[in-house]
C-alpha cells in the first residue's frame, strides 16, 4: 500500500524517546547471562495481561528450534504475554537437544513470571549449528526482578554484529483514545527481502481483533522488512512479533472499523523506520541506499525492480566507492525479471538525471560524486512510465568491512 509520508506526518506523531514499553503495559529489559563475553545477551518483554499475537516467521525451510516453540504458542490461543530473547547463540541445526532448550527457555520464564507457558514467545540470534549453553540462559532467567528494567536494555540484548540499537515509537488517535505503537530490532547482516537474520518485537496498546492484526502485520512486513537487503542471505531465526494488548481502550479494531487504515498506517510506520534502520547497519556499511521505482505497470513490478537495484553487488560497491555508475542500476533493472520497454527508462541519483528514455544524458560526474560523498543516504530514483505503480527498497553499500567480519564471524 505505501505510506503517504505527508498524511502521515498531519495524523501520526512521531516519538523520538519513544520505545517498545511506551505502550500501556508493557515492561522490558536485558542483562549478561554469559554467552557473550560482556555484552547484554538475554532479553524480556512482558505484558501486564496476555496481549492478541501476530507473527511472520522466516522463509528459510530449515527453522530454528525457537521459531517452532513461538509457533506452537501461538497456535494455542493467539495471544502472548511475554517473550524471552537470547543472543550470542542461534539455537538452529540442534535437533531435538536444541528444541528441548528451547521449551526450557519458555518453561522458566513463564514460571518466572506467572504466565501459562503457551503464553511465551521464545526467540534467539546469533551462532547456528552450536547447543545453546542452557544453564547460562536459565541463570539468566532467574536473575530477572533483580535488574533494572529498561527498554534500552532489551534492545541491547537481542544485538548480534549490530553496530546500533534500534528502536521506533509513533502514537495516534482512534475513537478519542490515544494509541501507540512501539518497536525494536536487530539485523545487520545475512539480511534479504522476505525476512532474514533480523528480529523486531512490536507492541501497541491498540485493541485489534487478532485475525485482523495477523492480516495486518502480512500486509505492512510486505511493504516494509520485505523490502530491505544487505547481502542477500535469508537466515533461519528471523521474526516480526506483534503484540496488542487493548489497554488503549479502544473500540476492538477490525478491517471494518473506520480507523483501520489509519492504524495500518501507523504500524507500516514503526516497521518502515526500524526496516531502514537495519538496512543502515548493515555489516560494514558507510551508506543507507533508497530506490525508488515510479510509473510500473503493476506493483509487484516495481517491487522486483527496487529489489534488484538494492540487491546488486555492483551497485552497492559502487555507492561504496561514490561512484556515480549508472551502467549498473540500468543493468540491475534489466536482469530483474520484470518485462518493460527499455527505451522509457530514466535514471537518477539524488537529484541527479544521469539516464533518460533509454540512453545516457551529459551531466557534471563531479557534483554527483560529491553528493554520493556527502550524503549518508544516497536516493536512487528509476521512472519507467509504464503505468501508476510504485515501491521503495532499502539496503547499503558493500564495504571491505563487511567481508573482514563475515570473515571472522565465529572467531
Amino acid at each position: 500500500m505505501g505510506i503517504n509520508q505527508k498524511e502521515i506526518l498531519q495524523e501520526i506523531k512521531i516519538l523520538d524517546g519513544g520505545h517498545i514499553c511506551t505502550p500501556k503495559g508493557f515492561f522490558a529489559g536485558g542483562l549478561h547471562c554469559g554467552l557473550k563475553r560482556k555484552k547484554h545477551d538475554l532479553g524480556w518483554l512482558y505484558s501486564i495481561v496476555p496481549a492478541n499475537a501476530a507473527a511472520v516467521y522466516t522463509t528459510n525451510l530449515i527453522q530454528a528450534a525457537p521459531i517452532l516453540v513461538t509457533r506452537e504458542s501461538i497456535e494455542v490461543d493467539k495471544q502472548i504475554q511475554g517473550v524471552i530473547v537470547n543472543s550470542g547463540n542461534a539455537n538452529a541445526c540442534t535437533g531435538e537437544e536444541g528444541y528441548r532448550h528451547a521449551l526450557l527457555m519458555r518453561h522458566y520464564f513463564a514460571k518466572k513470571m506467572n504466565m501459562k507457558e503457551e503464553h511465551v514467545a521464545v526467540s534467539s540470534t546469533g551462532v547456528i549449528g552450536e547447543q545453546l549453553p542452557i544453564n547460562k540462559v536459565l541463570d539468566g532467567i532467574n536473575m530477572i526482578g533483580k535488574v533494572e528494567e529498561s527498554a534500552a536494555n532489551f534492545e541491547k540484548a537481542i544485538l548480534t554484529t549490530d553496530t546500533t540499537q534500534k528502536r521506533a515509537c509513533v502514537q495516534l488517535e482512534i475513537d478519542g483514545k490515544m494509541i501507540t505503537i512501539g518497536g525494536a530490532a536487530k539485523g545487520s547482516g545475512m539480511i534479504h527481502p522476505n525476512m532474514a537474520t533480523m528480529l523486531a518485537f512490536i507492541t501497541t496498546d491498540a485493541n485489534v481483533e487478532q485475525e485482523a492484526l495477523q492480516s495486518a502485520l502480512k500486509t505492512v512486513v510486505d511493504e516494509t522488512f520485505n523490502m530491505i537487503t544487505v547481502d542477500g542471505d535469508t537466515s533461519t531465526n528471523d521474526m516480526v512479533l506483534l503484540l496488542a494488548n487493548g489497554l488503549a481502550k479502544n473500540t476492538m479494531l477490525t478491517p471494518n472499523s473506520p480507523a483501520w487504515l489509519h492504524f495500518i498506517q501507523g504500524l507500516e510506520t514503526v516497521c518502515q523506520l526500524l526496516a531502514k534502520e537495519i538496512a543502515k547497519d548493515g555489516e560494514g556499511a558507510t551508506k543507507l541506499i533508497e530506490a525508488k521505482v515510479i510509473g510500473a505497470a503493476g506493483e509487484e513490478d516495481a517491487k522486483k525492480l527496487a529489489k534488484s537495484v538494492i540487491g546488486s553487488n555492483l551497485v552497492k560497491s559502487a555507492v561504496f566507492g561514490t561512484d556515480p555508475n549508472w551502467g549498473r542500476i540500468v543493468c540491475a533493472l534489466g536482469y530483474s525479471g520484470v518485462d518493460f520497454d527499455t527505451e522509457n527508462i530514466s535514471v537518477f541519483i539524488g537529484p541527479y538525471q544521469l539516464f533518460a528514455n533509454g540512453l545516457p544524458v551529459l551531466f557534471e560526474e563531479s557534483e554527483v560524486k560529491t553528493y554520493m560523498e556527502e550524503n549518508n543516504e544516497i536516493q536512487i530514483l528509476v521512472e519507467l512510465h509504464e503505468g501508476e505503480s510504485s515501491a521503495i527498497a532499502w539496503g547499503c553499500d558493500l564495504t571491505y568491512d563487511y567481508v573482514k567480519i563475515n570473515a571472522s564471524y565465529r572467531t
